[in-house]
């Protein structure tokens, strides 16, 4: 599926605003490895307390089975209501993959939904985002894409009382100020990047040679890094061997040349790779392949963030990725709609953030996609007045 190999994500969205960033190096560092179609299996752990704690958070983040965390009580659906989409790219599989869950969640509720497409640049996000407010609508959600970008348009929509409602808007989940978002839907970046490095801790049970990749020209995705660094060095045995510093732009053209030089440089040692975005796979696995590894060995990858339908193509064939933190689309989504209806409401935001997962072939079931279990049963209750109080 040739768009979604070459989709970009939310955090490509903030590229619009980005500015450019000095490389980030790494050093090098022996390692001790061990590559395997499982685990890397050292004589000891380089980190029993470190390691101790990353597996029980990454057996809590893998499960498919948790009740449902989010909220049970609130205002009954509004009628009649209409929200605007102004979506980054409709090409972008998580603003496209929301997108469908508000479609999803506002026949639910009984609304209508028009979705505007940005087309990915600055003059089209102003146009979609101008058109939308001109609409009048109840509700306009920023999808993937910073407002800042288009104040004027966020000043007129706040002027006619239009409640904003965000996705992936801004770095923080829940309310903003400024810019003015009754509330933005999004994981918490603490805990995918958290999560991600765990899950190379354990997986590598504590001794293993990382290269991080990851795009220092944006803020966002630069911050993530700083914390799946600091993650990794709570064990010692885990060693950072460099941070590849490659604009998501250009992961296509860069990236397969920055792997044959890893590959040449480290060899074995490098055991693991973490990476802010997970098209970063889909372009190191030529250089992968051609170097002659296997698709289920190491470098063993996880994506910290995203989870896009291709990025769990690769995890369930064993393509070259073996790991994913995903969005959860769909159900964020129909927390977007919730949120909405909680603002025509008075109501508070919930305050909803979804834990972090980690997908793997062994607990996807072979979906393309992840979603926490018993959202729709739970917010349809809610809009129907059935929900606790």
């Amino acid at each position: 599926m040739p768009v979604l190999r070459r989709r970009r994500t939310a955090l490509g969205a903030t590229l619009l605003l980005a500015m450019t960033a000095a490389p980030l190096t790494g050093c090098e560092r022996d390692v001790s490895t061990g590559p395997a179609p499982s685990p890397v299996r050292p004589t000891a752990a380089g980190c029993p307390t470190a390691l101790a704690r990353a597996t029980e958070a990454v057996r809590r983040a893998e499960r498919t089975d948790a009740r449902w965390t989010g909220p049970v009580a609130g205002p009954r659906a509004a009628r009649g209501k209409e929200v605007v989409y102004v979506a980054q790219s409709m090409t972008n599989p998580g603003v496209a993959g929301t997108a469908r869950g508000v479609r999803d969640a506002a026949r639910a509720a009984g609304w209508s939904v028009r979705v505007l497409d940005g087309q990915g640049t600055p003059a089209g996000i102003q146009a979609a985002f101008g058109e939308a407010v001109t609409l009048r609508p109840a509700g306009i959600v920023v999808g993937g894409f910073d407002p800042r970008l288009t104040s004027r348009q966020v000043a007129a929509a706040t002027a006619r009382h239009i409640v904003l409602v965000g996705w992936h808007a801004v770095d923080a989940p829940g309310p903003s100020a400024d810019p003015p978002l009754f509330s933005n839907v999004t994981t918490r970046v603490e805990d995918v990047a958290r999560t991600s490095a765990d899950w190379v801790i354990t997986h590598s049970r504590g001794r293993g040679g990382a290269v991080l990749f990851t795009d220092a020209s944006i803020p966002f995705a630069r911050h993530k890094s700083q914390l799946i660094r600091a993650e990794l060095a709570t064990c010692p045995g885990v060693r950072l061997l460099a941070e590849e510093n490659i604009p998501l732009p250009d992961t296509g053209s860069r990236t397969p040349q920055a792997v044959s030089s890893l590959l040449s440089r480290y060899g074995a040692r490098w055991t693991h790779s973490v990476a802010i975005n997970d098209v970063y796979f889909a372009d190191a696995a030529p250089a992968l392949r051609a170097a002659r590894r296997k698709g289920t060995g190491a470098p063993f990858n996880i994506g910290a963030g995203d989870g896009d339908p291709s990025a769990f193509e690769r995890i369930n064939e064993g393509a070259f990725q073996t790991a994913t933190v995903p969005e959860p689309l769909a159900a964020q989504g129909w927390q977007i709609v919730d949120e909405f209806n909680r603002a025509f409401a008075g109501a508070p935001a919930s305050g909803y953030v979804t834990p972090a997962h980690v997908a793997t072939a062994a607990n996807t079931g072979g979906a393309t996609t992840w979603d926490p279990p018993g959202y729709r049963t739970a917010y349809r209750r809610i809009w129907t007045g059935g929900g606790a109080r």
